[in-house]
């Protein structure tokens, strides 16, 4: 099983340097599992740059994967997981499920390097470049 982070599918949607790691893992659909707050997070990224009938179709690709609920037993283990990483609500929501399940957890998030089960790969240096220009022009 994986689990593919928001980062991860932005850069695939977005066919940025790390799409080509994230396409093939994102294709098994069969193995892929997407938490609700992953749909949550693309959409509120990708709304903010492209129009709405192509965020539907990025989101419709996401959902070919087993979609997972943010339950309440899911909820409590994320916060154990984010008291003992550091990690936000988001970021510990999902490695909480890919760690419930089993999956190999894929992303380019530094905030997960060096964690068990996790599949890291930085930012490319565009990337990072229009991400830094990105958190700049928001509010």
């Amino acid at each position: 099983m994986n689990l593919v982070d928001s980062s991860g599918w932005i850069e695939f949607f977005q066919a940025g340097g790390n799409g080509p790691v994230f396409k093939p893992v994102i294709e098994d659909r069969n193995s892929l599992l997407v938490p609700t707050i992953a749909l949550f997070e693309v959409h509120k990224v990708l709304s903010r740059r492209l129009p709405v009938d192509l965020v539907e179709r990025c989101l419709n690709v996401m959902r070919l994967g087993r979609v997972l609920d943010f339950t309440d037993a899911r909820a409590i283990a994320a916060s154990q997981i984010a008291v003992r990483h550091q990690l936000a609500m988001a970021d510990a929501a999902m490695y909480s499920m890919a760690q419930e399940l089993g999956a190999t957890f894929w992303t380019q998030d530094a905030d997960y390097q060096g964690l068990a089960g996790v599949n890291y790969f930085p930012k490319t240096e565009a990337d990072a470049s229009e991400a830094r220009a990105n958190s700049i022009a928001s509010p």
